[in-house]
């Protein structure tokens, strides 16, 4: 098979499985790591992935489907969805078509899905606008689908800090992908307050001291 992409973890290649088509990522040995270590990352990092993907469709949290997991190749096989765009694109988009309530609805959206992922203690660990697909059908309906759960930690117990940090690293992604977008990633974290609750006050009391670090480590340089 031929590699279709490569991220920093893994490989993804496209074939079929039980004749549906699909994605198989296959992560790779970093030559760099102890063995031992290598190999313990990696397969806690599987198991995080396979986890988190079947949390996510438990709790409502659209995702591709998991069809196969390859323990020995350190790989899953998930739902190849070939009538999704990402989110980046659909921004981009959107933004070039100054379709302003389009816009709205998928900060809201966006915001909904993130603050439903930490409700269920899933702490994503990369969330930019790359690793969500959008499937828009008829009548406007509008869906967010969740990819890339490979740096992604499941929580035993509610953790403000890791919650924070997670949107910190969306802001970041979100504003160095879609320059001058600062009013409506404020749509997301807003759609994310509401859908979150009365709670959501501790993930924003860290999130404003984790952009406190980030400015330090910045003017430090």
């Amino acid at each position: 098979m031929d590699v279709y992409k490569q991220g920093a973890e893994a490989r993804i290649y496209l074939t079929t499985f039980l004749g549906k088509k699909c994605v198989i990522k296959e992560r790779f040995k970093k030559s760099y790591r102890h063995p031992q270590l290598e190999e313990n990352l990696s397969t806690q990092r599987l198991k995080n992935e396979v986890r988190a993907l079947i949390k996510c469709r438990q709790c409502g949290v659209p995702t591709p489907s998991l069809l196969y997991v390859d323990q020995i190749k350190n790989s899953i096989y998930i739902e190849y969805l070939d009538d999704c765009v990402t989110l980046k694109e659909w921004i981009d988009r959107l933004l070039s078509n100054k379709d302003e309530p389009s816009l709205d609805e998928a900060a809201k959206t966006l915001g909904e899905v993130v603050a439903k992922l930490h409700l269920n203690g899933i702490i994503h660990g990369d969330l930019t606008t790359s690793n969500f697909l959008v499937r828009a059908g008829q009548m406007n309906e509008f869906q967010l689908i969740v990819i890339d759960f490979g740096l992604t930690t499941i929580e035993s117990a509610n953790n403000p800090e890791d919650k924070g940090v997670d949107l910190y690293v969306l802001e970041r992604a979100f504003l160095s992908t879609h320059p001058n977008t600062e009013q409506l990633f404020k749509l997301v974290l807003k759609a994310y307050k509401h859908a979150y609750g009365s709670n959501s006050k501790d993930t924003f009391a860290k999130l404003d001291e984790v952009r406190l670090r980030g400015r330090k480590r910045t003017m430090v340089g």
